[in-house]
């Protein structure tokens, strides 16, 4: 019997400055949230873990996180942060090699100015650098970026890559077709995965109805199939549009009428076979 595992979440102690992307209508997560918030929530909800990703770019992020997870061993894993541009790159990932609960890396794409820095020299030797690790990335982009994600992944075929949050369509405009078509191009590549995650936080806040997401998640089980997707809460943030109950109840309604199997894989299996959890 796999796992289930929550495979998105932050903590966080919160910084107006540092975290000035939680504005004020989101005052909800204006507050810290850490492993004591939300180990209750993950077992009223039926799962035995989490994989924890970093929330703001600096390698005491990674510190914080790592502190987090030495006394809640319901963190199986780590997402974090470091300057994959640096020329360091190399000796920060090997001195990373000693904690094994960091299993991957990620960058903020979705904020850069730089809409395809994922493809700049400095970047891309980065990236070839955590190919020469057991380590994963996380892409954090809105859809702009998607068309040149199939250039990044086809030159590391053997680094694993997860979408995260489905890429953030604009739910709240029902906006598909091009979102689709690049999601599409993107998962014709083997190595890499998608979290359904964080799509709450890209629909109406007040108003979004479970059919709303419908679309994207039609899209999604099709390009990917039930092998390469992964759920994610996106913890504490998708508190901003609901309860983690409601987004949790999108995904449990959609995939009921999948087997028990493809269930437990996209509930779990799948996360744990990605990240190498223990």
């Amino acid at each position: 019997m796999s796992l289930r595992i929550d495979a998105h979440q932050h903590f966080w102690q919160f910084d107006p400055v540092r975290d000035s992307w939680i504005t004020d209508d989101m005052k909800v997560i204006q507050r810290d949230f850490l492993a004591k918030d939300l180990h209750p929530v993950l077992e009223a909800n039926g799962f035995d873990g989490c994989v924890l990703v970093q929330a703001d770019q600096s390698e005491a992020q990674n510190d914080f996180m790592l502190q987090q997870a030495a006394n809640a061993p319901f963190i199986k894993g780590i997402v974090g942060w470091v300057d994959l541009q640096s020329p360091d790159v190399q000796q920060r990932l090997e001195y990373y090699r000693q904690f094994p609960l960091i299993k991957g890396f990620r960058h903020v794409l979705q904020g850069e100015a730089d809409r395809q820095l994922m493809l700049r020299p400095a970047f891309m030797k980065g990236i070839a650098a955590l190919q020469s690790h057991p380590y994963t990335y996380d892409i954090l982009i809105f859809p702009d970026q998607l068309p040149y994600i199939p250039q990044l992944v086809e030159a590391f075929p053997h680094l694993r890559f997860v979408i995260d949050h489905i890429a953030k369509p604009l739910i709240k405009k029902g906006e598909v077709a091009d979102w689709k078509k690049d999601m599409e191009a993107v998962a014709r590549y083997p190595n890499v995965y998608c979290k359904v995650s964080g799509m709450v936080t890209e629909a109406d806040w007040q108003r979004w109805t479970e059919a709303d997401f419908t679309p994207y998640l039609d899209v999604v089980t099709g390009a990917f199939g039930m092998q390469r997707l992964l759920y994610g809460s996106d913890w504490p943030v998708c508190l901003v549009a609901g309860s983690y109950e409601r987004m949790l109840g999108i995904v449990q309604a959609y995939y009921a009428r999948f087997s028990a199997e493809e269930q437990a894989a996209f509930f779990g299996g799948n996360a744990t076979r990605f990240y190498q959890l223990a």
